[in-house]
């Protein structure tokens, strides 16, 4: 089954307008306990009051991490890419959770892949012959999982995965073998639900602008590699066809995740698409940056003519939403993550086990809770 786990800044902070920070995100080996999930579609069971169910797991998460001195204990911690915006916000807040249960600053080794699977497999074989005591990861590529957890398994070392999940063979072998590895994330399907949401929510006679029935719209992707970018664009779409809106695709390109990128695809279609595009969808915040700067230069306006939506509640996107100048966003949650993360790897030192499928919510944000969550992240 899926774990749940809320961070303490999240059940303080959040639980009471929003939703619990962690649940059950996408599918996945059966473990050892029940827990609420998500469905397909990522909606959270609200079977349990969230507040309730917030702060008890809340006071568990802490209880979990409070187990010893750590200080003699090195982690290795593996980042796919450093300058990913969303990344530099969870290995931050990854390594002052971890200092402040008890490990040695010095003991923390963050690495940076440079968006190179080679690179990172040569940084992953280094900790091995070093013999750190755990591995938490967050691969350049989920398809090369399999070897790294071989790998990392023969050498006896238990394996955290974070933020790009493996896919539901390579975490069903960790259950077969039995193995101390598991998996820390957010269900993307969940996002790009979020997404559509934003988009729905506003009611078709506000976004169809040419009036012909149907939401004309322009895809910009992450990695297509990456599950969360193939799962972002597939499930906001379906949120709009779930609502009943009929949609057409004008486009659909890869921006790697990069700002400059988005802002060239963006101001390439608005060139010629023209008024007919109605709705940006970005997968990150970074390219929806990118796709405002398009936006505004082409004599657009958020939220009057075109609508503009992203994923990770950026700062600087969280005071576009509040500002009107981006039409919403969804919070991915790196503080629930990275301390859901650093606690699994805690209790693989102390010597426990954890669920092989550790999942957070997402949250939708819109003006009415952009400033609540940009308070939070600053």
């Amino acid at each position: 089954m899926k774990k749940k786990v809320v961070s303490l800044i999240l059940a303080a902070t959040m639980i009471a307008t929003m939703v619990t920070g962690c649940g059950g995100g996408s599918d996945e080996p059966a473990a050892t306990d029940g827990a609420a999930t998500t469905d397909e579609a990522g909606t959270a069971d609200e079977a349990t009051p969230a507040t309730e169910t917030g702060a008890a797991d809340a006071a568990d998460a802490a209880a979990d991490a409070a187990g010893g001195d750590y200080a003699d204990k090195v982690v290795g911690v593996c980042i796919y890419q450093f300058s990913d915006n969303f990344m530099t916000l969870f290995r931050t807040e990854l390594e002052n959770y971890l200092i402040a249960q008890g490990f040695s600053k010095d003991n923390i080794k963050i690495v940076d892949g440079a968006n190179d699977q080679a690179t990172q497999t040569g940084q992953i074989d280094n900790f091995i012959a070093e013999g750190v005591d755990v591995l938490i990861i967050n691969p350049v590529n989920s398809s090369s999982a399999e070897t790294i957890t071989d790998k990392v398994v023969a050498a006896e070392i238990p394996l955290v995965y974070i933020n790009r999940e493996p896919d539901a063979s390579e975490e069903q072998r960790w259950a077969d073998n039995n193995w101390n590895v598991t998996y820390v994330g957010c269900d993307a399907k969940q996002s790009g639900t979020m997404q559509g949401e934003l988009i729905a929510d506003l009611g078709l006679e506000t976004v169809d602008k040419n009036g012909d029935g149907k939401i004309q719209y322009i895809m910009v992707e992450g990695d297509p590699e990456n599950i969360d970018a193939q799962y972002r664009t597939e499930y906001s779409v379906k949120a709009l066809e779930d609502a009943g809106f009929e949609v057409e695709c004008l486009t659909d390109q890869v921006g790697n995740w990069q700002q400059d990128q988005a802002q060239q695809i963006v101001a390439n279609a608005l060139g010629q698409y023209g008024d007919d595009i109605e709705v940006v969808f970005c997968n990150n915040d970074a390219m929806a940056l990118g796709a405002l700067q398009a936006i505004q230069s082409a004599g657009r306006t958020v939220n009057e003519d075109i609508y503009l939506v992203g994923v990770d509640a950026l700062s600087e996107a969280l005071e576009d939403v509040i500002a009107g100048t981006m039409t919403g966003t969804v919070f991915n949650d790196h503080f629930s993550q990275s301390h859901s993360a650093a606690d699994a790897a805690i209790r693989f030192v102390n010597g426990e086990t954890n669920e092989y499928y550790i999942g957070c919510d997402y949250v939708k944000v819109t003006t009415e809770n952009a400033q609540e969550v940009l308070d939070m992240v600053k």
